[in-house]
């Protein structure tokens, strides 16, 4: 199957570079250490023979569309990138005609320190699925929501709870979920890789980096890393995809998703809403309505 995924990919990239449908192919090419698969820009046609497919293509490609703002682009994508490009387009960063989807059905990533920690460099053939990463052991959208080809028969979704991450975490006391925040956000560097892997961060100036007014000093004092992380995930209420790119970027392993799936939790059952699916729905809280829920008003 992942063959055959491989040789649709070369084939499609092939074809549209030589007919002047793109002037450049983003995908995966084979990564230089184990279990990793590494982004790659193609604008040759002879060179598609780079491109690859397999359960280490975590990365989502969506990131780099912002950086061609004037070549027409093809993209490989899977379920969660396919979303962060509806996501894209619903607030304007992305013209629809200027970009050439390829979607491939996705049965999830593969957790490389997982792997490395279990197996060293040689995994087995088959590998079960609690060696997912767990952005994709919830993942409800495995098949490209919106695509111009698609290289494989579509997977199964699931249909099970999308939360329960969330819900088991709702359970603990407010003073266990302050702990737990305060333990994964001592740990931050601030190097911001979680900020650059993803497809939704993209301000010109981010609120770090803002002098006047000032909202954050420099260095790790604990209260500082809590309000970027914080500040973060709110930006990235409804808006988030669920793709782990943050998570996976960390280079301290800090655990971020929670965050911001308890946010997405809150936003489709307060609001109904689902990032990711329709282009012409904007997230609630980018938005105002009359008809706002307003519950909270005395």
């Amino acid at each position: 199957m992942a063959d055959k995924i491989v040789e649709n990919i070369r084939k499609e990239a092939k074809r549209i570079l030589e007919e002047k449908i793109v002037d450049i192919v983003i995908g995966f090419e084979k990564g230089t250490l184990p279990y990793t698969a590494s982004p790659v820009f193609i604008e040759n046609p002879d060179d598609v023979d780079k491109l690859i497919w397999n359960r280490y293509c975590h990365n989502n490609l969506a990131v780099y569309l912002r950086n061609f703002p004037d070549k027409k682009i093809g993209i490989i994508v899977k379920g969660c990138d396919s979303r962060s490009i509806v996501a894209l387009m619903a607030e304007k960063q992305l013209t629809r005609e200027n970009i050439y989807i390829i979607g491939v059905p996705c049965e999830g990533m593969l957790d490389k320190n997982k792997l490395l920690e279990e197996f060293g460099d040689n995994p087995p053939i088959e590998v079960k699925e609690e060696f997912l990463y767990p952005s994709c052991q919830y993942c409800e959208h495995k098949n490209p929501v919106i695509y111009d080809f698609l290289t494989g028969e579509p997977v199964q979704e699931k249909e099970e709870e999308p939360y329960p991450d969330v819900v088991e975490f709702e359970k603990k006391t407010l003073d266990e979920r302050w702990k737990y925040f305060q333990e994964e956000a001592s740990k931050c560097i601030r190097c911001y890789a979680c900020r650059q892997a993803c497809p939704m961060c993209y301000c010109e100036e981010c609120f770090v980096d803002t002098n006047s007014p000032k909202w954050l000093d420099p260095g790790i004092d604990l209260p500082d890393l809590q309000v970027w992380h914080i500040i973060r995930a709110y930006h990235q209420a409804g808006r988030c995809v669920d793709c782990g790119a943050c998570e996976r970027a960390c280079p301290m392993d800090i655990k971020i998703l929670w965050l911001t799936r308890k946010l997405n939790k809150d936003v489709r059952d307060l609001f109904e809403f689902e990032i990711g699916i329709d282009p012409e729905k904007v997230p609630p809280l980018g938005t105002f309505s009359l008809y706002d829920k307003e519950e909270f008003l005395i």
